[in-house]
């Protein structure tokens, strides 16, 4: 039994992975709007927060919240450093709806879409919105899901406090 452990143990140090492992951005192939493919390993903010959220065209509650949050997104930016990675979960069949709603939203955001739901299989979203809050060092901190009004002051609150603005 000890030697189980031991051996559990030895390989996962040998992946870079330790007994209280943090989860991390997941390594997954995405598209940007233009079709371009995109690693997901290379999202970083040098250093600073990250908030990924998951959303699709045909979901009413998502565009809600990233246009709640829309309206804040240049002060957060400004206070946090923060940058937000909006992943479209539309599929081959709706994935050239995606471009338009972003331009006439004015969204600020970097946009990918996920066509095959492979990043959101592999950070277990079950339905979008779902949000991640990720810190300077690219470990998830804080997720959420679904969407009220005002669930993005939560995420704002969760965002200072991990900036250390508060």
């Amino acid at each position: 039994m000890k030697k189980n452990i031991c051996l559990a143990l030895g390989i996962m140090l040998s992946f870079g992975m330790s007994a209280q492992s943090t989860k991390k951005i997941p390594n997954v192939i995405v598209k940007t709007m233009d079709g371009k493919q995109v690693n997901t390993s290379s999202f970083n903010n040098n250093g600073k927060p990250m908030i990924i959220n998951f959303w699709a065209t045909w979901c009413a509650p998502c565009k809600r919240e990233l246009n709640a949050i829309a309206d804040e997104y240049e002060d957060w930016v400004e206070e946090t450093g923060v940058k937000l990675i909006a992943i479209s979960l539309d599929d081959a069949r709706s994935s050239a709806r995606v471009k338009p709603y972003v331009k006439s939203a004015a969204w600020e955001y970097e946009i990918y879409i996920d066509e095959n739901q492979d990043l959101k299989r592999a950070m277990n979203v079950n339905n979008p919105p779902y949000t991640y809050l990720i810190d300077g060092k690219g470990n998830i901190v804080w997720q959420h899901t679904g969407y009220s009004p005002g669930d993005e002051e939560d995420l704002y609150e969760q965002l200072t406090k991990l900036a250390g603005k508060k």
